[in-house]
C-alpha cells in the first residue's frame, strides 16, 4: 500500500493494519521529510486520542492529514505509533 499526495509518496508497507477502513502504515513505513508536528488531538472512544501530523510538500501544507495513537487503549494496541491518511491523500495498492 502506499500513503501519495501532491506526487510523493509519504508511506508504502506491505503490511498495514486495516482498522474502520483506515491503512494504519507502520512508523518505519513513514518517510518523515514530509511530516511535521500538529498540536491537533481528537479522542476515539475505543482507540483513545489520536495525535496529527502535517503533511507539506513542495511549499504545500495538508493541515491534520496524518493521524496516529501514541498510547491506544488495549483494543487498538496493534496500531501503536502506526500513522493513517485522510483530507486527500491517495491510499493505493
Amino acid at each position: 500500500m502506499k500513503a501519495v499526495w501532491k506526487g510523493k509518496v509519504i508511506a508504502e508497507s506491505d503490511n498495514t493494519k486495516v482498522v474502520e477502513g483506515n491503512h494504519y502504515f507502520p512508523p518505519s513505513s513513514i518517510n518523515d521529510d514530509y511530516l511535521t508536528d500538529s498540536d491537533t488531538t481528537s479522542k476515539c472512544p475505543w482507540k483513545g486520542t489520536a495525535n496529527y501530523y502535517n503533511i507539506n510538500v513542495e511549499g504545500n501544507t495538508n493541515e491534520d492529514a496524518a493521524w496516529y495513537y501514541p498510547h491506544p487503549k488495549d483494543a487498538a494496541e496493534e496500531i501503536k505509533d502506526h500513522v493513517a491518511f485522510w483530507n486527500g491523500v491517495e491510499i493505493t495498492d
